[in-house]
């Protein structure tokens, strides 16, 4: 009902209005004394015509006070009625909070309190005065959050307020920013000289927006000057440099990250094929079991000890550790130690046993996926450029997935239980005649290549959705990869993961997704015809058997 009399004003006002307000505005904060939001500012700013409320809201911009934000807050908000000549904020229209806009004391609303309506010109200059205000904020992070939310909105209007900022800042990032948000306001200046030397500006900036930003100046008929067209055109060839770099490096990034999982999910494969010949097909349901231990792990912290929530995860890799060792070592009991050396009954025989688990996890928990929070450590992740932020849960599995390939490494090579396992597996009997207890050694390396897909489970938590499924997406290429390296050999295994993770995200990139899949199992195909061996042959005994 308010400022409805502006829509018969013509564009030329609004404009000479909108520079004014600004010009006050940028005027008020270059250093007047700051005053606190009276009860005429405020009534200035919610009742009245469009032009007059514009004008009461650049006279109160110059209080600066921590008032006048949480009044453009609520009016932003329509949480601001009016009472006769009292302005009253109602949080969330609640009656019984009713507080006085100037004051902050409780106050009664009457029945006859009128809501205060905004159009959207009326909460577009809000903004900008709400954006203006957290420029001068001693907060780094709010002065930040300004720049960001002008950076969408910025017009040749508004520059002297930029500029202004950019003078009073001290820190040298934001003074960055706030130049190459003055020079994309420059860019679309009427005077050709100020658009070659905001295009110059421009050309060393990293930002999407910067090129979004030249893209619409170069666009048919948007830039009609030679000179300043071709300076665009090298600022876009500047800045796209810089982008592509982004662009290459998240690529590696995410190829890496993939290799990890593969490698975390194969590595377990690697001991119970490919050094022990047992082709396992639960091996996918043995991950699914270290994950659904992750996720009772996290409910039971969240139940019982919510202060430290955000170490479940410390206590969750050993569990499902444990507990898809305990799985594996009961199916090589009970299953797997009648059937080595027949290939084709253990994979029929996983294969039930594999269909067993993943209907007792339906049974037990439910068809559907559960939920695995991200420990706060976990959440956001590490700009390193403006179009690549590094994810904190995908760096933690590759620096996990290191530790779990080294320390396999230690118990493989340095300690006994590995001394065992290379003895069984190059010669059995000799191994035997030895003393050896081959069936408790093959009881325990299947364990522990359960037990590593387990924590795979754990890893996998952090990233995706846990089912009973979860398995089946991971066991084909986990085979790919043991094949690939060279079975018994866990260097191969290691630069087959990383190497397939590498080659499928820059396939997704050129084919997509489901060519890229179809193309690695082609390529793959064709380096096991040309080389049965894989990556690494076998040296030794078990190569000549």
């Amino acid at each position: 009902m308010h400022g409805q009399d502006s829509r018969v004003k013509r564009p030329v006002g609004w404009v000479r209005w909108g520079v004014a307000v600004l010009a006050t505005m940028w005027l008020a904060l270059a250093g007047l004394p700051a005053q606190a939001l009276t009860a005429e500012q405020a009534r200035g700013i919610a009742q009245g015509d469009n032009d007059a409320r514009l004008g009461a809201l650049a006279a109160a911009v110059a209080a600066a006070d921590p008032g006048l934000a949480r009044f453009l807050q609520a009016l932003l908000a329509d949480e601001v009625k009016l009472a006769g000549e009292q302005v009253l904020i109602v949080p969330g229209g609640d009656a019984a909070r009713a507080v006085d806009a100037v004051t902050g004391a409780t106050a009664t609303l009457p029945d006859t309190a009128e809501d205060v309506v905004n159009n959207n010109r009326i909460r577009r200059e809000f903004e900008t005065a709400l954006a203006a205000l957290k420029l001068f904020s001693p907060d780094r992070a709010l002065r930040a959050a300004a720049i960001q939310e002008l950076k969408d909105q910025v017009d040749e209007s508004k520059l002297g307020l930029i500029e202004k900022a950019e003078a009073a800042e001290t820190d040298a990032e934001l003074k960055l920013r706030l130049a190459l948000l003055k020079s994309a306001v420059l860019v679309s200046s009427s005077r050709a000289e100020q658009r070659l030397e905001a295009a110059r500006a421009l050309a060393g900036s990293d930002q999407p927006a910067t090129r979004s930003l030249l893209l619409e100046r170069l666009a048919p008929g948007a830039e009609t000057d030679a000179p300043v067209r071709a300076e665009l055109q090298r600022a876009l060839a500047a800045v796209e440099g810089r982008l592509a770099w982004g662009e290459r490096l998240g690529v590696m990034f995410t190829g890496i990250s993939l290799g990890s999982i593969l490698l975390l999910a194969a590595l377990g494969l690697a001991i119970t094929y490919g050094l022990m010949g047992v082709i396992n097909m639960a091996h996918g349901e043995l991950i699914m079991i270290g994950a659904y231990a992750t996720w009772l792990t996290q409910n039971a912290f969240r139940a019982w000890a919510p202060g430290l929530f955000d170490f479940y995860v410390l206590a969750a890799i050993p569990l499902s550790f444990l507990a898809a060792a305990a799985v594996g070592a009961a199916m090589e009991r009970s299953v797997i130690r009648w059937l080595y050396g027949r290939p084709l009954e253990t994979l029929l025989a996983t294969w039930g046993i594999s269909l067993i688990l993943m209907q007792a996890v339906r049974t037990l928990f439910g068809a559907q996926n559960v939920p695995v929070e991200n420990p706060s450590w976990l959440s956001g992740g590490w700009q390193v450029m403006s179009n690549l932020i590094l994810p904190y849960n995908r760096i933690a599995i590759i620096a996990f997935a290191a530790l779990v390939l080294a320390a396999l490494a230690l118990v493989i090579s340095r300690t006994r239980l590995g001394l065992f396992v290379r003895g069984v597996t190059q010669n059995r009997p000799m191994a035997a005649c030895m003393g050896v207890n081959t069936a408790r050694v093959d009881t325990y390396a299947f364990a522990l290549g359960s037990g590593i897909a387990g924590l795979a489970g754990c890893a996998l938590a952090q990233v995706g959705n846990v089912g009973p499924d979860l398995g089946q997406s991971y066991i084909v290429d986990s085979f790919m990869v043991v094949v690939l390296g060279g079975v018994g050999q866990l260097a191969g295994t290691v630069y087959a993961a990383l190497g397939l993770g590498l080659v499928n995200k820059l396939l997704e990139g050129w084919a997509g997704a489901v060519l890229a899949k179809i193309m690695v199992l082609v390529l793959i195909v064709v380096f096991i015809q040309k080389r049965p061996q894989g990556l690494f042959a076998m040296k030794g005994r078990s190569a000549e058997a």
